[in-house]
């Protein structure tokens, strides 16, 4: 690549980055993305093989361009999803360059700007827009046992049923893609225990609007920061199977083992936190108190929209809930495999420190690293509640684009 001279560097082309180049170009902001490996890499390579959009395809997008094929009301398969970032960053020309790792960035001394180290040479850049987004690194908690026979992956590395050794399944976490892949398993007629958390659990759609619907009418999208206590909360929803509202007590009645929290592992058998039916009631409630959200704003507003009493139903507590497992041997119970569905963390040590906090985490106002130059988008709530998901990525984008060439306009000054 030799030695590159560009105003902004965008680092990474999924989302972030594609949208943080339209804006760029819009605002005419010479500048280069570099990706480590395809654009929107992770949509292809690190999700299972059914995994579709948890948001309808009227809503999961950006504002430019719709899904080609789909109805607004599907839920698109994540190869469609990575198509349309491709064929999204053609319709601008993006300057995108594949295959290229980004291993440092330090600040120049003595002159504005940063140097850049790649797997392809040195970029020289005035400012640097970190566009990784928040699945960088798989976690694995340090209680997975070690020294066993026992399959243990990511859910990041889990592709199909296919993939896992005959026997039962553990699936640890309970948010979106642990729910998912336990669902997946048992209609493949795997023997599932699914370790549940604290949890959101939101219907998939109520009185015929989606929740993403709703989250917008209720102006729940907009909020600005995450309730204390609830930083670390999954959200259970999936648009599996055309989308539905996970129900767990229906996924145990059709055969799978609930338990509560994953504590430890003793000698070939697992140990369980006594707190699933707590669990199951606070998911209860977050689903129970949007649809009474939803039922007020129907009242106020006078809508149209038909009553749905079915959405309130709870089927009787399942055997594992109303005897819960709270140790489980493994081999007993005849489990080869475990699917650790327990997040990620990231990884921002290629950045300068002034960039992060203490704990290496970034930091920054809607974007705007407190290191002047460097900016992040694609973050959980940089501005807002929505800002993860991709249509709030391309509005956080604009604003960042905003603030560059606002900056650009200051430099370029000069007095008459």
């Amino acid at each position: 690549m030799g030695r590159d001279v560009i105003d902004t560097l965008v680092v990474g082309a999924g989302q972030a980055g594609v949208a943080m180049s339209e804006h760029l170009s819009r605002a005419g902001v010479p500048h280069l993305v570099l990706e480590r490996a395809r654009i929107a890499e992770r949509w292809r390579s690190e999700r299972w093989d059914s995994l579709v959009a948890n948001g309808p395809a009227w809503h999961d997008r950006f504002p430019g361009l719709e899904f080609e094929g789909f109805g607004p009301d599907d839920f698109v398969p994540k190869e469609k999803i990575a198509d349309y970032f491709e064929a999204y960053a053609k319709k601008f020309n993006a300057p995108i360059r594949c295959g290229v790792e980004v291993r440092k960035v330090t600040r120049r001394e003595g002159a504005p700007g940063f140097i850049v180290e790649t797997s392809e040479g040195v970029v020289e850049a005035n400012r640097i827009v970190s566009a990784t987004g928040p699945f960088q690194k798989p976690q694995i908690p340090p209680i997975a046992p070690k020294g066993t026979d026992l399959y243990q992956i990511h859910s990041a590395g889990y592709h199909n049923p296919q993939q896992l050794p005959e026997g039962a399944v553990l699936v640890v976490g309970a948010g979106s893609s642990g729910v998912q892949i336990a669902d997946e398993l048992n209609r493949a007629g795997r023997k599932v225990y699914l370790s549940v958390g604290a949890h959101d659990r939101p219907p998939r759609a109520y009185r015929g609007r989606d929740f993403v619907w709703w989250l917008g009418v209720l102006g729940l999208w907009d909020l600005e920061t995450v309730q204390p206590g609830r930083e670390h909360v999954t959200i259970a929803v999936s648009g599996a199977y055309g989308g539905k509202t996970i129900d767990f007590r229906e996924l145990a009645h059709q055969g799978i083992t609930l338990t509560g929290l994953t504590e430890a592992f003793d000698g070939g058998v697992v140990h369980f936190a006594n707190n699933l039916c707590e669990n199951i009631r606070l998911g209860d409630e977050n689903l129970f108190g949007l649809l009474d959200a939803a039922d007020d704003w129907v009242r106020r507003n006078g809508a149209d929209l038909p009553e749905e009493p079915e959405a309130r139903r709870v089927l009787p507590d399942p055997d594992c809930m109303t005897h819960p497992v709270l140790e489980l041997d493994l081999a007993a119970a005849g489990i080869t495999s475990i699917i650790w569905a327990t997040g990620y963390a990231t990884d921002f040590s290629w950045l300068p420190s002034g960039a992060l906090d203490a704990k290496g985490k970034p930091k920054h106002q809607r974007g705007v690293s407190a290191e002047p130059g460097i900016y992040f988008v694609g973050l959980p709530w940089l501005s807002r509640r929505g800002s993860i998901f991709i249509w709030g990525v391309w509005h956080d984008a604009r604003h960042v684009a905003d603030h560059i060439a606002t900056q650009r306009k200051y430099q370029d000054y000069r007095k008459g």
